[in-house]
């Protein structure tokens, strides 16, 4: 071998091994104090009941403490401002959902990008929406739903917790699909919109799978008419997704982890393997299910890509409805 050729190649080793080295390092440093997991909306909602679930086996795993943060207002942006300008060394970490994207979209002064500011970890779980309908609905499945829509222009409504909620947006999301009109009809929340939907003050209602909504469901005051998961969900198996009637259709409320951007790869990675390893447990899984939600995990590029496809279908929609935050 040529001297210079391997005095040349000696020092492109030695350069590589040196810029590994920090990386491994890092990995293995990390975690070297508490890890701060920051939830941008009140405490006792279900983002508090699927953290608080995971934060002590997550603790033991990672060998530090886990933090639980309440940083609530501005529809969110608050708690994932303060996470876009931490530290980005894996110790402080958001907790969203989807909402992270549609505040964003809808609020000019958000204060973060959403792709730009945040490296994902891992998704937690998934909650997939339903579609349900008050029992004396003049449609019985999905079929009937869009036949009726398009035999009765304007006369098909839908309950709604606010212009700029997640099931306003995903509504109109399968109206366009469908190829229908609907008209919103705006509550309260979501406890509202469901007792709507129950005395027929609003025909049919896209909301996530509460006790409450599960529960009429049972007595047969409300009817299921899909489910926005692309298979058959666990929670609702007896629920048609709606995507075998609109091809396509996805209508998933996710929740995750999210770092701030910069943070090393080792780090996310490490962080990953702790939150698969996690959800992995079968205690944390029917945990979950008790409270309408699914454990599900992933990688970080999958996580990133749901992001992406999100601020997509949702920006489009905003275009198109012309969609402003509500004041």
């Amino acid at each position: 071998m040529n001297s210079v050729f391997r005095f040349v190649l000696g020092g492109w080793l030695a350069a590589a091994a040196w810029a590994l080295a920090p990386a491994a390092a890092v990995a293995q440093e990390f975690p070297n104090r508490p890890i701060t997991i920051v939830i941008p909306y009140p405490a006792g909602g279900t983002s508090d009941v699927l953290v608080r679930a995971i934060s002590e086996p997550l603790s033991k795993i990672l060998g530090q403490p886990v933090v639980i943060d309440n940083r609530a207002g501005a529809s969110g942006a608050i708690g994932a401002q303060a996470v876009a300008r931490a530290q980005p060394d894996g110790h402080t970490l958001l907790f969203p959902n989807n909402g992270l994207v549609i505040a964003a979209l809808l609020g000019k002064q958000a204060g973060y990008d959403p792709i730009k500011d945040f490296a994902p970890v891992s998704t937690v779980s998934a909650m997939p929406m339903v579609m349900v309908a008050n029992k004396d609905a003049p449609f019985t499945n999905l079929s009937e739903l869009i036949a009726y829509a398009k035999q009765n222009p304007d006369k098909l409504n839908y309950a709604t917790a606010g212009v700029s909620s997640y099931g306003n947006l995903a509504t109109h999301v399968f109206a366009q699909q469908a190829g229908i009109k609907m008209i919103g009809v705006p509550y309260r929340g979501e406890a509202s919109t469901t007792m709507a939907v129950r005395t027929g003050e609003a025909q049919v209602l896209l909301t996530s799978p509460s006790g409450t909504m599960l529960g009429l469901v049972k007595d047969g005051t409300l009817r299921i008419l899909g489910v926005g998961s692309e298979k058959r969900s666990e929670l609702l198996p007896n629920g048609q997704p709606i995507a075998e009637v609109v091809p396509g259709f996805k209508s998933e409320i996710w929740f995750g982890l999210l770092a701030p951007a910069g943070t090393p790869p080792a780090v996310i990675k490490k962080l990953n393997a702790a939150v698969a390893q996690v959800l992995a447990d079968n205690a944390i899984r029917e945990r979950y299910l008790g409270a309408g939600a699914i454990a599900q995990g992933s990688t970080p590029e999958a996580f990133a890509a749901m992001i992406r496809d999100d601020q997509q279908r949702f920006g489009e929609v905003v275009r198109k409805a012309d969609i402003k935050a509500e004041q």
